[in-house]
């Protein structure tokens, strides 16, 4: 298990290994399901059982990787609240602007879902033989001598039985649908590896950090969010022993100094950019300008602050990200 840990934490560091990884499971995860899991009906839900398996998971993937994203929650966390800064124009910008980094990432696992699952077949297969398209049936069943038969029994030709048109024809048909849904496929994944390198070709283009720098702040971003879980369970754990020594001692608790709710809201905003400083988090700012006086409090680089900020280059997207967890 710790050596599973490791690989998901070093894959989790390399970006592209990581993604990769994601892509992999799902496309395993996709042939078991195709295999094992689906069984086309061969009636009138032809369509809806193939669109089912082929969107349906898709999209729970989808609302998987918006759960696993810790850029989610400090989005979500407060916003609600009567007076929140965070509906203000600017900080409804910023997070939209964080928003789509975070559908991005997410994106990965059910656009690798629909790739693959299109490439095998199966579900377009099932899916296209259900319509109730006439000029789509006509069109797919050609200019058969059995061309009325075809379109009346097409929903039958996955199974194999129940028709009595020739074995050629059923599978000049199948074969048809299978092409259509590979090429599909492919475009798909032309169109994310096109897209994806356009954007991230964008981001570098227009970015005002060197290439260094940002091989260091992904580095630095890191190892604060490994250590800021570390810490605060440390910490959580030296409070807990504390109150529950002085309840079963009756003795009174010992001074443990915790950050105050203000000092957690400060550290906890998504981050902002300013070219100007050189902080690499909000708990950087925080620590380094933060701390002076109460006023230097609202100086913190995140959505909720009041102070104008530069708009955060597309390349620092990975700052608030930490690791996926909640």
């Amino acid at each position: 298990m710790d050596k599973f840990k490791t690989v998901l934490d070093f894959a989790h560091k390399q970006t592209n290994l990581g993604f990769g990884l994601v892509a992999l499971l799902t496309a395993g995860g996709e042939q078991v399901f195709s295999s094992a899991v689906f069984k086309c009906p061969c009636s009138d839900l032809n369509f809806l059982y193939g669109m089912a398996f082929l969107l349906v998971p898709a999209l729970a993937l989808l609302l998987l990787g918006y759960i696993l994203s810790r850029k989610t929650w400090k989005l979500l966390t407060g916003v609600c609240l009567p007076g929140s800064a965070r509906c203000r124009l600017r900080s409804v910008t910023a997070a939209a602007a964080a928003l789509l980094q975070v559908s991005a990432v997410a994106m990965v696992a059910p656009s690798t879902w629909i790739a693959v699952a299109l490439l095998s077949g199966n579900y377009y297969e099932c899916s296209m033989t259900g319509t109730n398209v006439t000029a789509f049936n006509r069109l797919l069943c050609g200019a058969k001598s059995s061309r009325v038969s075809c379109q009346q029994q097409l929903h039958r030709f996955p199974c194999a039985t129940g028709s009595d048109l020739p074995k050629v024809d059923r599978d000049d048909v199948l074969l048809t649908l299978r092409a259509q849904s590979q090429i599909l496929g492919w475009l798909l994944i032309a169109s994310i590896m096109l897209s994806s390198l356009m954007l991230n070709c964008l981001a570098r283009c227009t970015s005002p950090i060197s290439y260094q720098q940002l091989k260091f702040w992904r580095a630095y971003i890191q190892e604060e969010s490994n250590l800021i879980n570390s810490y605060s369970a440390k910490h959580a754990k030296e409070l807990a022993e504390r109150n529950l020594k002085s309840f079963f001692a009756g003795t009174p608790p010992e001074d443990i100094v915790t950050p105050s709710s203000k000092d957690w809201e400060k550290i906890s905003g998504l981050y902002k950019f300013r070219s100007k400083d050189h902080y690499y988090s909000t708990l950087h700012r925080y620590v380094e300008s933060g701390q002076e006086t109460d006023r230097a409090l609202i100086k913190m680089g995140s959505i909720i602050s009041n102070e104008p900020a530069d708009n955060t280059p597309a390349v620092l997207g990975f700052v608030d990200e930490g690791r996926m967890a909640l």
